[in-house]
């Protein structure tokens, strides 16, 4: 709301500056006319800062409680409720950077923020009423001529006792024209001993004006301009954020899928170093009797402590994985429970066709949308910007009526009638500055700057066929690195076999079979890191299209709550978007009932006995 000045002396009133920071001794400022200049700088100790609460958070776990201590209590965890606890926690959307979870610099309100903008270009339209209300009292000194004075001549007058009141509603209307109408009034009282015409007396007007551009400032759309910039900033600013909550699905999934990895290795690594420590008691025994001899028993042992070493790195990883799927979810980094992946890989993935694919991405894809609304954005400041090169030609029209009324030197009292005093005013205004320099610097500007916007748009096109194309190829190539390496952990199994046989029966050495349990283990880590890849890379493909958050069934709600604006809370009905919500996704993903590194088929082998 606009203030109006009503006096002309302004009282300074010194209030304690304490109560204006609300007691930080730290924000005090002296209290003089002129404030001092800064000459050093004022730096808060850390604890003098506001304090931040602590979570509750227990000891996390370590790779040494993982082998020594008995597992925490598992809590299992399919792929669609995790995706749905990111969801509901998310205020900051954070997503996978460098290994870890970061903040992508969106949050919820960013849109509901940038909405605010439209209200804001709206308000030029909104009614304006204005009041003025001014007492005066002047004596203004003159020179009279006065027989009794020895010079003729004294100094006097009268004083005169006024007040003027004006009231003004105006509207700015879509066309640029502004109208309106000004009622003044300002009674007077001359306090003097000659005699006047009319005394006390008032005199009143009302005005009705109306200001039509004919050129510049003229039409709907230039004027509408502004609002629709403005809707467009909110737009890009929901599909920024839209973007984020994708590459947050997407990251909730790849984290997801990476601990299950983890938790493969490590149930494969287990098992090697569960063989390798049967193979080593075996050796010892067989050393003992003297089937074997030092060498042999060193080489069993140093296979053991290689098997201990990888599983000691593998159960590091899983706790490492696990806590940045706790990040992205919003979970304290150890609460006492161990989340375990329930959902299993998906093994084979669905028919693609490219056609629609590229349909899907020209349509959904948020960085091309945001390309798109750019170039709307520059075609409504080009609009905007022939409109100000224009000359400024405002046609203008003025009703006044006019009154006068008082009480005369003879103690009438006397006024008009309404309507006998009238005028009226009719014209043009013109402004031009010479050669409009300035205007159409502006409007070439506009002009290049739309044609970027649209040379960008191609590019941003080019560019989403190509991670297309990309990521279309990868799900093809890893899908046959999967067949290719499940073939080769199921060769590696054989040879497992035939090498446990053939050791038990005494026809190899054990160095045979430990190459065949570690190309076993490796064979099965193998496969699974092929098969979680291809599965991060089908949601990747999701990503490129734009497709994600439909295909997972999330979708968007605004929070409403009142506002406190121009009428107060007269109409708590009156709501405002606060912010942009993920809403909860609908199943996707089958749930099993055993963690998922299960599908791998892990089994745990026992070393044969050599005969």
């Amino acid at each position: 709301m606009r203030g109006f000045s009503t006096a002309l002396v302004t009282l300074a009133v010194c209030v304690p500056c304490a109560a204006l920071s609300g007691g930080d001794a730290r924000a005090e400022e002296p209290c003089r006319a002129i404030l001092p200049e800064q000459r050093r700088l004022e730096i808060r100790a850390p604890d003098e800062l506001r304090r931040v609460r602590l979570p509750a958070v227990p000891v996390p776990s370590t790779v040494v409680d993982a082998i020594e201590q008995p597992p925490p209590p598992a809590r299992h965890l399919a792929l669609d409720e995790a995706i749905r606890i990111a969801l509901a926690r998310t205020e900051v959307v954070r997503v996978l950077s460098g290994g870890g979870a970061a903040s992508s610099g969106q949050t919820i309100y960013d849109p509901a923020i940038a909405s605010m903008g439209v209200d804001q270009e709206r308000g030029r339209f909104d009614p304006a009423v204005s009041a003025r209300n001014r007492f005066h009292r002047q004596r203004a000194p003159v020179a009279e001529f006065d027989g009794g004075a020895a010079s003729g001549v004294s100094i006097g007058g009268d004083a005169v006792h006024d007040y003027e009141m004006a009231l003004g509603v105006s509207k700015t209307t879509t066309s640029g024209a502004s109208a309106g109408v000004d009622v003044r009034t300002n009674p007077t009282t001359v306090h003097t001993t000659d005699p006047l015409l009319l005394n006390p007396y008032s005199q009143s007007s009302v005005d009705l004006f109306v200001t039509q551009p004919l050129l510049q400032g003229a039409g709907r759309r230039a004027n509408l301009a502004p609002i629709v910039l403005a809707r467009i900033d909110t737009e890009r600013s929901f599909y920024q954020l839209k973007y984020s909550v994708q590459r947050l699905v997407q990251s909730v999934i790849d984290a997801y899928w990476s601990l299950v990895f983890a938790r493969t290795d490590v149930a494969v690594r287990q098992q090697q170093t569960r063989q390798g420590y049967e193979a080593y008691e075996i050796a010892e025994a067989n050393l003992a009797v003297g089937r074997l001899n030092v060498g042999e028993k060193a080489q069993a042992e140093s296979s053991w402590r290689s098997f201990q070493t990888a599983q000691i790195a593998a159960e590091s990883a899983v706790l490492q994985r696990e806590q940045v799927l706790r990040d992205l979810l919003n979970m304290a980094p150890f609460d006492g429970v161990q989340l375990v992946p329930v959902t299993p890989p998906v093994g084979e993935p669905p028919e693609i066709a490219w056609d629609d694919l590229l349909r899907a991405a020209e349509e959904n894809r948020c960085d091309l949308i945001e390309r798109k609304l750019a170039v709307e954005a520059g075609e409504q400041r080009l609009l905007m910007a022939r409109n100000t090169a224009l000359p400024r030609v405002d046609a203008t029209a003025l009703y006044r009526f006019s009154g006068l009324e008082g009480r005369t030197y003879m103690g009438d009292y006397i006024r008009t009638r309404a309507g006998d005093f009238t005028g009226w005013q009719m014209g043009v205004d013109i402004s031009l500055p010479l050669g409009l320099r300035e205007a159409r610097a502006e409007l070439r500007r506009q002009e290049l700057a739309l044609a970027r916007h649209r040379a960008d748009l191609e590019q941003t096109l080019r560019f989403a066929v190509q991670a297309l194309a990309t990521r279309y190829r990868n799900v093809a190539q890893y899908y046959r690195e999967y067949l290719t390496v499940k073939q080769a952990r199921q060769a590696a199994h054989v040879n497992l076999e035939l090498q446990r046989e053939e050791y038990r029966i005494g026809r190899t050495i054990y160095l045979n079979l430990l190459q065949a349990i570690t190309s076993w283990g490796n064979a099965v880590s193998t496969e699974a890191e092929a098969l979680l890849r291809l599965n991060s890379e089908l949601a990747a493909l999701e990503v490129e299209t734009g497709k994600i958050l439909e295909s997972h069934g999330v979708q968007f709600y605004e929070e409403l709550y009142g506002s406190l604006g121009p009428a107060g809370r007269l109409f708590p009905d009156a709501c405002y978007p606060r912010s942009a919500s993920p809403g909860e996704n609908t199943a996707r993903y089958p749930a099993g009932d055993r963690p998922a590194e299960a599908a791998f088929e892990v089994e745990r082998l026992a070393v044969p006995q050599r005969q």
